[in-house]
């Protein structure tokens, strides 16, 4: 732990608080923290958390927002912490120390988090100086391509920054040229195309792997395989950001700050992915640690005041800091108590599951091994449960004009469950893939939204259109369903089109 641009006193508070965090079982990066004031506080928050990033007119209006927010009294940043090895947290200068200690103990909190969560783990660690990095890069090609140019390019490929695939970095979507080689290989020597099929013995082949199924998957992999011959690409793709940088006809300077955009965009989704568990377990730790170990006498009321209203949630409203600790506090009590498995799930009535209490004492273990492989959209669904929802009024509230106060709408526990998830689940970002690179053979580029259960917004879809455009050069096209009708949206970089989907439209390279 760094802690030389701290005052003594903190010094040594940061000492024995980074002490009372590993006894605990935190495992975490080097943290150094460093003391700023407020404004210093919001250049680096409109900044994305790093002291230094490419110039840019978005992060002016960041710090105009967070300024007058402060100015105002309508918010306050109390820490900023960043992802990175070692870790950097910023502390402001004129919290009390009561404040300051609270801050450091969430911030172990968040650097255990960063480290030990599976998210996260592809992720840059020396993000603090690549952000530099990049920002000397694109000064670079400011200087030689003019400001204005640069920063008109790089609205467009911030505008298009959740095009991305955040599972990209744990899974291979394209398939393995060797492998396909490998299936041509065996083709050619069986004089059929190879199908998989269940493993069984010689005499039970037939009964498992009828004939007349596996002739049926042979044709159908044999027309698929014809249909393919060159689409391209291979199969949909879902980072539509790394399809533009490999065959969009960019310069070398616009293919390096798209580029540079992307690596951006894939840091900052881990964040994004798991805002409830970590603000969560950086809220649990920092209460488990201030009431047990630091906060003193005379500092409990203050904490006390300033926990409670950061964890506070109105109807109808998601506070993540709640959502997580409490339902952290929930999974540990749970397993503490033996309150899961077959046995549990099956007793009779409500009031034994209540009186219920094995004294299993997995509750610690549970919470790290949560921690070390969730994301929010599996911490909820694996985790929450009716009677989390009853106890904090998770319902579906809407505003009566009549009453002038929030109602509840439903108390259906998968109803609500369904809609969390639903929030989460890709942060309500639609899907989009590429699936054809060389429409109708004159080098459009056609994309396909996946209905997920909402239609796509008209107005923002022709505006993505537009920028992606700007990028390919050549008309571009984006399928979705809309109002349960197939629609083509159009852009030649002139005009933008929208038609419904009949039979004499081209077909795309796959079928979506």
């Amino acid at each position: 732990m760094s802690i030389d641009t701290l005052r003594p006193d903190l010094a040594r508070h940061a000492a024995a608080i980074c002490d009372i965090a590993a006894s605990m079982g935190l495992d975490f990066f080097e943290t150094r923290f460093e003391l700023v004031d407020f404004d210093t506080m919001q250049q680096i928050a409109a900044y994305g958390g790093f002291p230094q990033r490419y110039p840019h007119w978005r992060f002016g209006m960041e710090y105009e927002k967070l300024r007058k927010q402060h100015v105002y009294g309508l918010g306050k940043i109390y820490e900023l912490v960043i992802n990175n090895d070692p870790c950097y947290a910023y502390l402001v200068a004129d919290n009390s120390i009561t404040d300051q200690k609270l801050v450091m103990a969430h911030v172990y909190g968040h650097c255990d988090f960063f480290k030990n969560n599976y998210w996260f783990s592809k992720t840059n660690r020396k993000m603090m100086d690549e952000m530099a990095n990049h920002a000397t890069r694109i000064r670079r090609h400011a200087d030689r391509h003019g400001f204005e140019e640069v920063e008109s390019f790089i609205d467009v490929c911030m505008a298009l920054d959740n095009l991305i695939d955040p599972h990209s970095p744990f899974m291979r979507r394209e398939a393995d040229p060797n492998w396909e080689a490998d299936q041509r290989a065996k083709a050619d020597r069986h004089g059929h195309e190879e199908v998989a099929g269940y493993q069984a013995k010689p005499y039970m082949r037939n009964w498992i792997n009828p004939p007349e199924l596996i002739k049926k998957q042979r044709e159908k992999m044999l027309k698929e395989r014809e249909q393919s011959k060159g689409a391209f690409p291979k199969q949909p793709l879902r980072d539509v950001l790394l399809f533009l940088l490999n065959f969009a006809p960019l310069e070398d300077w616009e293919a390096d700050v798209l580029a540079m955009i992307r690596e951006e965009a894939y840091y900052f989704a881990p964040q994004g992915q798991t805002k409830i568990m970590n603000e969560g377990w950086a809220s649990y730790w920092h209460s488990k640690m201030m009431t047990t170990r630091i906060a003193g006498d005379d500092e409990i009321i203050t904490y006390a005041d300033h926990h409670s209203g950061t964890v506070a949630m109105s109807p109808g409203r998601l506070n993540p800091y709640k959502v997580g600790i409490e339902l952290f506090r929930d999974i540990e009590e749970r397993w503490n108590k033996g309150r899961f498995g077959k046995e549990y799930d099956e007793c009779g009535t409500l009031e034994e599951k209540r009186r219920w209490n094995t004294d299993a004492g997995l509750g610690r273990e549970k919470i790290f091994e949560v921690r070390r492989i969730h994301n929010d959209v599996t911490f909820i669904d694996e985790f929450l449960t009716p009677e989390f929802v009853d106890r904090f009024n998770m319902y579906h509230y809407r505003f009566d004009p009549i009453t002038r106060r929030m109602v509840v709408v439903t108390h259906d526990f998968q109803k609500i469950k369904q809609q969390l998830l639903f929030m989460l689940t890709n942060h309500m970002q639609p899907y989009i893939y590429v699936v054809d690179g060389n429409y109708a053979n004159r080098g459009e580029l056609y994309l396909a939204h996946k209905h997920t259960g909402v239609d796509l917004e008209i107005k923002f879809s022709v505006e993505t259109l537009k920028c992606i455009q700007k990028l390919w050069r050549r008309p571009v096209h984006l399928q979705a369903l809309i109002n349960e009708e197939m629609v083509l949206f159009s852009y030649d970089g002139e005009q933008s089109q929208q038609q419904k989907i009949h039979d004499d439209l081209p077909q795309p390279a796959h079928s979506f």
